[in-house]
């Protein structure tokens, strides 16, 4: 198999970003709108398996049945001069400053952005990998979905077991028992629904869970995984036509591999600005990097993810520009969760995500959400459309326009 070598040109920057989510992409609009005047000297590409943009905070939506837009990313990189290679990413080379892609091609980087993200950490328990499905792409999502569909036109007898009470959980929970009524869902996990909402958020999303019928089994943790049921510690079993897996994430062993210094979950360990404590070239975002802040490690959601790739762009500018990167900082400002189509629940938090006593439920709450919560595509197209003085930037858990980051 011959291999094709793209190597790196003299006088020009080649700036790589590796994923194309929700903080690939912020890094990748972001950048390149900045760079936009100097593409003789700095060129950005873009690499991700697929074109399509995978909202994965509304995939249980679509492993329910209901119907999502079609969002491309090559068509959103167009006019920014930004270039998108599809293709999986097979291997980093921190020391060559290369990225495999698809075993065939080998790029080479001067500054790399590494945003590949996470997985359902289904490799932790026997079977899960064989046995659940899991909401890491749109066509996960969709198998499970025509999964569902073929058990409610079975009868809707079958029982359907969500694995992971967090904040996945609960909604693909809710939204499949809305959407299938007639399908027993089954919730379980080592936590209470909601266990880090006030009293008031939890016993409201616990009420709702009730609702919609959905059995909750907190305070247990699964052992095995097999074809038609799932097994707990303590030899329980719990029958299963369709097991879905929300039960934690794990990262590619890409990065450890490459070199690069990770934590015990494979992330990338950054400095303050976001660059790798080992190879200062290279930045990560999202979900593939252990981001700490005063409070701690950052935790993977869009509120953080997006952030994080508008400041790897924003502090690869600077280098490029013969500055220094400024430290990123970053508080959580709310926790909104679905539970269903018409019912929701906002958790307004602390920085450190710690709750608040203020939340919203019901409609209010839903319409919240779908506000903070919407398509991030038309971010994404103000952002290039930006002069290359301004930024989008993080406030109140939204992003607003800013000016002059000199």
């Amino acid at each position: 198999m011959s291999t094709q070598r793209e190597t790196r040109t003299g006088g020009t920057h080649h700036v790589v970003v590796l994923g194309a989510g929700y903080a690939g992409m912020a890094a990748a609009v972001q950048l390149a709108a900045r760079t936009g005047k100097r593409r003789d000297t700095v060129r950005v590409t873009v690499v991700n398996a697929g074109e399509r943009f995978t909202e994965r905070m509304r995939l249980h939506m679509t492993a329910a049945g209901r119907p999502l837009g079609t969002m491309s990313v090559p068509e959103m990189l167009e006019g920014t001069g930004a270039r998108f290679t599809r293709g999986w990413v097979t291997a980093v080379d921190a020391g060559a400053r290369t990225v495999r892609v698809d075993d065939e091609r080998v790029l080479s980087y001067d500054t790399l952005v590494y945003a590949l993200g996470g997985v359902a950490g289904t490799s932790a328990v026997p079977g899960a990998d064989d046995h659940a499905y899991t909401l890491d792409s749109a066509e996960d999502a969709q198998l499970l979905a025509e999964r569902l569909k073929a058990l409610d036109g079975e009868g809707g007898e079958g029982t359907v077991v969500v694995v992971g009470t967090g904040l996945t959980g609960v909604e693909s929970a809710a939204e499949i028992a809305e959407r299938y009524p007639r399908l027993d869902v089954v919730l379980l996990g080592g936590e209470e629904p909601g266990a880090a909402m006030n009293d008031k958020a939890r016993a409201h999303v616990r009420a709702a869970l009730g609702r919609l019928g959905v059995r909750v089994r907190a305070g247990v943790r699964v052992a095995k995984v097999l074809a038609g049921s799932v097994e707990l510690e303590g030899g329980e079993s719990v029958a299963a036509d369709a097991v879905l897996w929300t039960g934690g994430t794990r990262v590619a062993p890409l990065a450890a591999a490459a070199g690069l210094e990770v934590d015990e979950r494979g992330r990338i360990v950054t400095d303050r600005s976001l660059r790798s404590v080992s190879h200062p070239e290279v930045y990560a975002v999202g979900d593939a990097a252990a981001i700490r802040q005063g409070y701690g490690v950052m935790h993977g959601t869009c509120q953080g993810g997006m952030p994080t790739g508008v400041h790897a762009a924003l502090s690869v500018d600077r280098v490029l520009r013969g500055k220094e990167p400024k430290p990123f900082r970053f508080g959580y400002y709310h926790t909104p969760v679905s539970l269903g189509r018409g019912d929701a629940v906002v958790q307004f938090t602390r920085p450190d995500d710690s709750p608040r006593r203020i939340c919203l439920v019901g409609a209010v709450a839903v319409r919240y959400k779908e506000t903070v919560t919407a398509s991030p595509w038309p971010t994404y197209g103000r952002m290039k459309k930006m002069p290359a003085s301004g930024a989008f930037w993080p406030r109140g858990g939204r992003f607003t326009r800013v000016r002059g980051d000199k």
